[in-house]
């Protein structure tokens, strides 16, 4: 790999500080030695934990092109892999007979063909997002590829990765992915963060956000996270309120407040039935309290 890797656990930590990422140690080792030992990584977790994120820190970071192979029910190799341009290849065989239209001319390259060719910049980011919308076969096909890093156009031949890209995949475990796959990845669950750390982050992203209301955005997330919730807000919703929050002015949670812009930190309708007008104040007036004792 290209010599801007960093060397340490340290230098990864930093590095993913640097673009406002911060994780755990765990998270920071098992990132190095991704790029050290040209490792996958398998990150498995509820949605909106910062997964995907962390693929966008490093390409940004490291100065990568991303590739991201969004992954969906139905999804098959050849699809991943590439397309012909039938449109294009009929009107050459209309203009040129004897033309080959088998060449890259005619070649549409999805992402894991888009992964495995030279970049200027150094081996690419492939995020391969929600593999756990997939099926088996799928997963079969995507241990192959992972292994020799290389795929296969049957018209042209096989295709080598000159240099292994940098994998990251994701999983919101709506389903378990397959033993094998894993065993080839290094393996991380990412949690929702602490207070502090997702107070830390919050301060990192939307630094425009006044102190007080940042502990209070963070503090009413957590004690949502207790609740009997159809859907847990995640740190995506965090960061999406406080932005929300910061645009109207805003300096400090109040009940209208968070009733007029619960929709940016709970997505479904019965989850946001159950916070009616008492059970905010009670909500926001045990995290006060909370605040307030820990401060």
């Amino acid at each position: 790999m290209t010599n801007n890797i960093p060397k340490s656990i340290d230098e990864t930590l930093t590095l993913l500080r640097g673009q406002g990422y911060i994780c755990d140690r765990g998270l920071g080792t098992l990132t190095f030695l991704s790029l050290s030992l040209d490792r996958p990584i398998f990150l498995e977790g509820e949605a909106g934990v910062g997964k995907t994120e962390l693929a966008k820190t490093l390409a940004t970071g490291l100065g990568r092109d991303l590739i991201r192979l969004q992954c969906y029910e139905g999804l098959d190799a050849s699809t991943a892999v590439y397309e012909w341009n039938f449109a294009k290849q009929m009107l050459a065989m209309r203009g040129d007979d004897g033309r080959d239209i088998y060449t890259d001319e005619f070649l549409i390259k999805r992402p894991l063909l888009q992964a495995m060719e030279p970049h200027a910049n150094g081996a690419p980011i492939l995020l391969i997002d929600e593999i756990d919308r997939t099926d088996a076969p799928f997963e079969a096909f995507l241990l192959e590829a992972l292994s020799d890093y290389q795929v296969s156009v049957p018209e042209i031949g096989t295709i080598k990765a000159p240099e292994p890209p940098i994998v990251i995949l994701t999983s919101n475990r709506t389903r378990e992915v397959h033993d094998a796959l894993k065993r080839r990845c290094l393996y991380h669950w990412v949690d929702y963060p602490d207070f502090e750390r997702e107070l830390e982050i919050l301060q990192s992203r939307v630094p425009e956000a006044k102190a007080q209301l940042s502990s209070e955005i963070v503090a009413f997330v957590q004690r949502l996270r207790g609740e009997d919730l159809f859907k847990k807000p995640g740190l995506a919703e965090t960061l999406d309120w406080a932005k929300c929050l910061v645009a109207l002015d805003v300096v400090a949670l109040a009940p209208d407040v968070i009733a007029d812009t619960i929709g940016a930190v709970l997505k479904y309708q019965d989850d946001i039935a159950k916070l009616h007008g008492s059970e905010v104040s009670r909500i926001l007036e045990t995290v006060r309290a909370d605040l307030r004792e820990a401060g």
